[in-house]
Formats: C-alpha cells, structure tokens, sequence
C-alpha cells in the first residue's frame, strides 16, 4: 500500500478510537438521562436524515476544493460536536434534536471526505486488502475504546465518567485532524458536480441501481444496530464497563474477520460471502425470537460481529468496482458515495421508524421480531448484486 494509503489508515485509527469511545456511550448516556427509547429512536432518525444532505454539500466542497477540505472539516466539526456536549452535560437530552443535526452534519462530512479518499489510495489490484486492513485498523481501535470508556464509567461512579470519556474523545479527534495534513490536497481540473445526472446514470445502468438498493437493504439491518445493542446489554447486565468489555469482545470477532478477508488473494467471490453473511445473522436473531435475556442477546451480537463485516467489505468493495465502470472514468466517485450514503441512511431511517411504531419499548415482544424481520431482510443481497 501506498504512504497516503497508510496515513489514511492512520488518521482514521485515531478517529475510531475516539468515536468507539463517545458513539457507543452517547445513545446509553441519552438512555441513562431519559430511559426512553423513543428518544433514541428520533435522535438516530434526525442524525440519518441530515447525514445524506451533508454528504451532498460535501460532494461539492470535494469537487470544488478537495476530499481533504471537506475530511478536515469534518474531523474538526466532530471535535466540536462531542466539546458542545462536554459543555452542555445533563441539558443534551433536552437539545437532543438540535444535537442530532450537529452530529449529522459532521459525521456526513468526515465519511464524505474518507470514503472517496479509501477509493483514491486504493486500486482495483489491492482494494479487498485495503478495506480489510482498514476494517481491522478501524475495530483494532475499538479494541481499548470501549473497554476504557466502561471502565472510568464505572469508576467515576455516575454520570460524570460520561464527560470524561468525552473530552477524552474530543482530544482524539483533534489528534487525527492534525495528522490528516500529513496527506495533500489535490488540485483537480474535473470540478463540476453531476449529481443532478446521476438520475439518468440510474436508469442506463440497472447493476449500479441494485447496487443502491443493496445498500438500502444493508441499512435495514444497521439502523436498528447502531444504537440498540449497547441499550440491551445494559438492561441485561447493569453496568456500563461491561457493556464497555464486551463491545472490545465483539471489535475483536471484527478484527479477526477483517484480517481473515485480508489474507485472501484475488477478488472475493461476492454473492457467497453475503449469503454466508445473511445466514448467519438470521441464525443469531432466532435466538432472540426465544427470549431476549443476557446469553440471547450475547449471541446475537457475536453473529452480528462475525457477519456484519463480513457484508460491509464485500459491499463496499463490490460498490467500488461498479463506480469504476460509470461513464466520465471515476469523475462521478464523489456522487456515487452521496449515492451511496443516501440508500444506506435511507434503509436505516427506515428499520428504526419501524421499531418504534412496532416496539415502543425494550420490554415489547415486537422487539425481536422487528431484529429478526431485518435479519432476514438481508438476504435479498443475494439477489440484488452480481459476481
């Protein structure tokens, strides 16, 4: 790989580590101070309604300056998202939703910039290596995060171990947004946004279509992950350390998969690792469907640790290679990856409206249905994508 390749890898190492840190704890900290899961629920769907329409506003900042202009900015906003909560402490379940914007528009920006900038560093020789090795750097941070996290919760004895492991946080991301200026910008004379033509690249083009709707289908399943399992394993357990250890467990099924899927030589085949993917995640969801207790849902997680990489890199490797077939030779890049976080958030808004309507609370018997009618979801990612 190359060294910006490698700097890339870097930057979002130290990224990782303090976003494993504050993400998984800021739904539980919400849930701590509200014990609502409606307010979970809304905060998600806000930040992944936002998070498309920043990614359009970082598509032209990245065609009319630099993937690393709208990466800094992002990494930067980041930074002073997780300061505003260190500030406002208790009142952020009162200011949730304005918080939910922020951190929309800041995350939305920070993936924008990194997720053309995995495309540029890497090629169609090397990619499936690259984004492996970037999955085990990416959970290897989050290895320690939500171990150390757990542990000054705990320790502090209250609510204010949340703050700590914020600002703990905040200091990473200044470390990363100084590290990206490591990597330079790029003076591009191809600075026109063709967004508004990705309509009829849709219509020529039925693969890259089932593409996007791969997507879709993956955020089905993430939307309701992305918040939920941590809320669980504190009811089941009680304590937010070991909430905070078994999130390192789980990094550490990622890493390990991550690092199986680098040693492979060649390009992988595509449609067996999603139906492996899909069914071992229906397997772990059915445990649930029995009853949702402590070894239930460990199960459940461990499948979902095992499996869900294992979707994430062949999709996006998979996606890759289909916006390098698009017309104009990899000047769309930036649009597919609005495209592309469009599908994905809309699929997610999508399965958390879903549980709420259907699961109001943790104790609903809904619950594990609505896990498992999304898990099962996945399999149409069989259909939807080629080899």
């Amino acid at each position: 790989m190359s060294k910006e390749a490698v700097t890339a890898l870097l930057i979002h190492g130290c990224f990782q580590f303090g976003a494993s840190m504050s993400g998984l704890f800021l739904n539980l900290y919400l849930w701590r101070l509200t014990q609502d899961l409606y307010v979970n629920g809304v905060y998600n769907i806000i930040n992944f309604l936002i998070t498309p329409i920043a990614f359009a506003v970082g598509g032209i900042i990245t065609k009319r300056k630099d993937r690393m202009v709208t990466y800094r900015l992002g990494i930067m906003m980041i930074a002073v998202f997780y300061l505003c909560v260190i500030i406002a402490q208790e009142q952020v379940a009162s200011w949730y939703m304005l918080f939910a914007i922020f951190n929309g528009i800041a995350g939305g920006l920070y993936w924008t910039g990194y997720l053309v900038l995995m495309y540029d560093v890497s090629t169609e020789q090397n990619r499936v290596r690259f984004l492996a090795v970037n999955m085990v750097v990416f959970n290897s941070a989050g290895l320690i995060g939500p171990a150390l996290a757990g542990f000054i919760i705990q320790w502090s004895g209250g609510l204010q171990g949340y703050i700590i492991v914020f600002l703990i946080a905040f200091v990473m991301f200044v470390v990363a947004s100084v590290i990206s200026f490591r990597i330079p910008s790029i003076v591009s004379h191809h600075r026109a946004y063709y967004l508004k033509l990705m309509g009829l690249v849709m219509r020529r083009n039925g693969l890259f279509v089932k593409g996007l709707g791969a997507f879709l289908v993956l955020g089905l399943f993430q939307g309701i992950m992305l918040f939920l399992p941590n809320i669980l394993l504190f009811q089941t357990f009680g304590r937010e350390d070991l909430v905070g250890y078994l999130g390192m467990f789980f990094s550490s099924l990622t890493v390990a998969t991550g690092y199986l899927i680098s040693r492979r030589v060649g390009k992988e085949p595509v449609r067996k690792f999603v139906l492996y993917s899909s069914a071992g995640i229906v397997l772990g969801s059915v445990f649930l469907l029995y009853d949702v207790t402590s070894w239930t849902v460990l199960v459940y997680m461990i499948a979902f640790s095992i499996c869900n990489p294992l979707a994430v890199n062949t999709l996006t490797s998979y996606y890759y290679g289909l916006i390098g077939k698009l017309p104009l030779k990899g000047q769309l890049r930036v649009e597919s990856v609005v495209m592309r976080e469009t599908f994905l958030n809309s699929g997610r808004i999508i399965s958390i409206v879903l549980l709420l309507v259907m699961a109001g609370n943790l104790t609903s018997h809904w619950l594990p249905v609505v896990l498992a009618a999304v898990a099962a979801a996945q399999f149409l990612l069989f259909w939807l994508i080629k080899e």
